[in-house]
């Protein structure tokens, strides 16, 4: 849809016993290749080629509606070129889409090289996600919202990274509680994380890896750093992938959560559907550790599907 800010969400959908969840973030087009031997050097690699819809943000949506979330907005940017395909996959996923269409920048694509471990490496073309900007925004994109979810990836331009700061703004003032997700170790590198803390101040939840939260902190101990955060925020959750997460408030620890056995084929997107999964607990009255139980289950069906999105076969 290329109507302004504030269009898109008026009709349609049935309401959230929490209310809704509106998610500001990327819409991807992912190439998964899967591998199962090393990448040979100039010359070919056999792999499993799919193009998929992805996007943390849109993986998040995605994901929350799936564990539960009857009413799941989406804010993001893509170019003419997807636009139709993917405001349909949402739809089909049960995300209420609003996607400001570019027509000068190309649909953000991603490149997840995924290897025998399942582990991924990302190649990013932010394309038209990271366009985002302040006139993309309306607070009346917040009624009838009662959490707003930033993707991290909007932090690292800066056009995103005012409307993510106006819509943090806007939300605070309503009392809206909102959580980020700081998406990317390398970018956060490139960015600072001073600049980023700054950015997210204010936030109620912050949803790092384990990388993410050592680099915020500096501090080496993934623990240690989770109680850290916890002194920023009011709450920081951190994913361990295999090993579960850590639930930190008021400056320490209050819970680690176990991992949910699984066979994985692909880790593209496990965070999203954690991220999504806690949320929608969230908004149903979960608290947090019960909602990181939640997204641990979700996370664990997230890395037995190729892509980042769970399956709406």
């Amino acid at each position: 849809m290329s109507d302004g800010p504030g269009g898109g969400f008026a009709a349609g959908g049935s309401a959230n016993r929490g209310g809704a969840l509106l998610v500001i973030g990327d819409v991807v087009t992912d190439v998964v290749a899967r591998y199962r031997t090393p990448l040979a050097h100039g010359t070919d690699t056999a792999a499993e080629i799919r193009t998929l819809p992805g996007g943390a943000g849109a993986n998040a949506a995605c994901w929350a509606a799936r564990t539960g979330c009857a009413d799941v907005r989406l804010l993001a940017r893509v170019g003419t070129d997807a636009h139709g395909w993917h405001e349909e996959r949402l739809r089909q996923a049960g995300v209420r889409a609003h996607l400001v269409v570019d027509d000068r920048a190309p649909t953000a694509t991603v490149i997840c090289l995924v290897d025998a471990s399942a582990e991924r490496t990302l190649l990013t073309d932010s394309g038209a996600s990271l366009c985002l900007s302040p006139a993309d925004w309306s607070p009346s994109l917040l009624d009838g919202v009662a959490r707003l979810h930033l993707s991290g990836y909007l932090f690292f331009s800066d056009a995103s990274r005012r409307l993510a700061v106006s819509a943090l703004r806007s939300a605070r003032e309503r009392g809206v509680p909102v959580s980020v997700d700081p998406a990317s170790a390398g970018f956060l590198k490139e960015l600072g994380t001073d600049r980023f803390l700054a950015a997210v101040e204010g936030v109620e939840t912050l949803l790092p890896n384990a990388d993410e939260a050592e680099l915020l902190t500096g501090l080496t101990d993934t623990a240690d750093a989770a109680a850290e955060l916890s002194r920023r925020v009011p709450v920081a959750v951190v994913t361990l992938g295999a090993r579960g997460a850590l639930v930190a408030e008021a400056g320490a620890v209050r819970a680690r959560v176990p991992p949910v056995p699984a066979r994985a084929v692909d880790s593209t997107g496990a965070g999203d559907a954690f991220t999504g999964a806690f949320l929608a607990a969230r908004l149903a009255g979960a608290d947090a550790v019960a909602a990181a139980v939640e997204g641990c289950r979700a996370g664990a069906r997230a890395v037995t599907v190729t892509g980042g999105r769970p399956d709406v076969t």
